[in-house]
């Protein structure tokens, strides 16, 4: 049996560098999929298991709009995978603008929250679910010039720490993974991280096999230790 067969599993950012690989790992893993993302398809996925929402969840009816929509169609939602987020940096704090300080957190904190937010009452209810989100290495180690950027990834790790201490009663568990730069279409190198073992390790912490990991920031960085 596939390790998370007849688990409906909603992923955020599906569609991109991290989240088509990711996507790709939990279909494999014989999950239902609800993929989301603002351009997203049914033909980025040819899988009997895959369903599509565009959505932008940056914005708070998006995010409501579309749990809705999952709900509806799958009535639950066991594992929610939060891969969704960007980067932007290369100034000091003292440099950084005002844009770019709300982007980091509306892309890496705010959408986090809203989606969590929205989903937590269905797992309540249910008696369980996984909360998973990708963070990265630089909300443990900030970098100079990624102000912002490292500060937004922060607040996320300290989210979903908190969402696991408030849902344990229920069966709900909530970790992070922080990977080091990793290794997309757009980004190659022999020290990189690889997209296919992040996704690797949210696929196992989402099993039966990572039923015990709760409330964990896990690094993984690969040969950037």
């Amino acid at each position: 049996m596939a390790a998370l067969a007849g688990k409906v599993v909603l992923i955020t950012g599906a569609k991109g560098g991290l989240g088509t690989v990711v996507t790709k790992a939990f279909l494999d893993a014989d999950a239902r999929v609800a993929g989301v993302s603002r351009s997203i398809q049914p033909a980025d996925f040819a899988h009997p298991q895959f369903t599509a929402y565009p959505a932008e969840l940056s914005i708070g009816d998006g995010v409501r709009k579309v749990i809705e929509e999952v709900i509806a169609r799958f009535a639950r939602i066991d594992v929610l995978v939060h891969v969704m987020g960007g980067f932007a940096g290369g100034k000091s704090v003292a440099e950084t603008e005002d844009a770019i300080f709300e982007e980091m957190l509306d892309v890496n904190y705010r959408a986090a929250f809203r989606v969590v937010r929205a989903v937590l009452p269905g797992m309540r209810a249910q008696g369980g679910g996984r909360i998973l989100a990708v963070a990265s290495r630089q909300a443990a180690e900030p970098a100079a010039m990624t102000g912002a950027y490292s500060a937004s990834k922060a607040a996320l790790v300290a989210l979903i720490r908190t969402v696991a201490l408030e849902n344990k009663d229920r069966g709900v568990s909530a970790n992070t993974v922080l990977p080091g730069t990793m290794d997309t279409p757009g980004n190659h190198g022999a020290q990189l991280v690889k997209a296919s073992a992040v996704a690797a390790l949210l696929v196992h912490l989402a099993s039966d096999a990572g039923a015990e990991i709760n409330g964990a920031a896990i690094p993984i960085y690969g040969n950037q230790v």
